[in-house]
């Protein structure tokens, strides 16, 4: 490398180089522990509740019965839900630029997949829509039966306009929306259901147990919930 005096500056500018980027480490992670230690939630925000799941999944299914269905029914005043089906599936693009799937419970369960994700794009009212899909969700192994009894069963106005959505290349392309969303999950799906809070996986086991408890937890003291949820807070 040359004479000992030009070896001692490279050393010396490497090492000034590592404390320049180990400095900026340091301040770069204090600024975010400072920003999240000062957040404060809006007390009067719903609390946003996504539900990364599979149509087939008897997991999903026995969380969308007994646990979000309940929660719904106590405090739907302060649940925002965001239904996302779709789970360990996988996308391909065909050549027409066209999407097929490959879902963890065979073809039926993509078909149903695609149903409860035109389902949720179509119905407006979140109290029938969770209504429809938990219906759905309950026996899915004829997903177009599924649809047509559960619509009738609510009283809903639009199946027909659901159907379409499937028959159509609407239903792949929000199937794939749908995996755009799961596959950017950090951390990354390793269990289906899969509950986010505001947006965060913390308390997964917790969740999946009570949810209605872990969403007054986040909720605090808000005036529309406080006697429901007086023993969480």
């Amino acid at each position: 490398m040359g004479s000992p005096a030009r070896k001692r500056i490279f050393f010396s500018l490497v090492l000034f180089l590592i404390l320049l980027l180990l400095i900026r480490y340091i301040v770069y992670n204090g600024n975010i522990m400072a920003a999240s230690q000062n957040y404060v939630r809006d007390p009067k925000a719903p609390v946003v509740v996504s539900v990364y799941y599979e149509a087939l999944c008897p997991d999903s299914k026995h969380f969308i019965i007994k646990q979000l269905i309940p929660a719904f029914q106590k405090v739907s005043k302060i649940m925002e839900v965001i239904l996302v089906p779709y789970g360990k599936a996988q996308t391909f693009t065909n050549q027409d630029g066209s999407f097929r799937f490959d879902c963890q419970h065979g073809p039926v369960e993509c078909q149903a997949n695609i149903y409860h994700a035109c389902a949720i794009e179509a119905i407006e009212d979140p109290h029938k829509r969770l209504d429809v899909i938990a219906c759905m969700i309950k026996d899915n192994r004829l997903p177009k039966e599924a649809l047509h009894k559960c619509a009738t069963q609510h009283g809903l106005e639009n199946a027909d306009l659901i159907q379409k959505c499937f028959d159509s290349p609407r239903g792949g392309e929000l199937l794939k929306l749908n995996g755009d969303v799961t596959h950017a999950l950090r951390p990354t799906v390793t269990f289906i259901p899969t509950i986010t809070l505001d947006g965060s996986q913390g308390r997964q086991a917790a969740i999946l147990k009570n949810t209605f408890g872990e969403i007054c937890k986040i909720a605090g003291a808000h005036e529309d919930i406080e006697a429901s949820c007086r023993e969480y807070l």
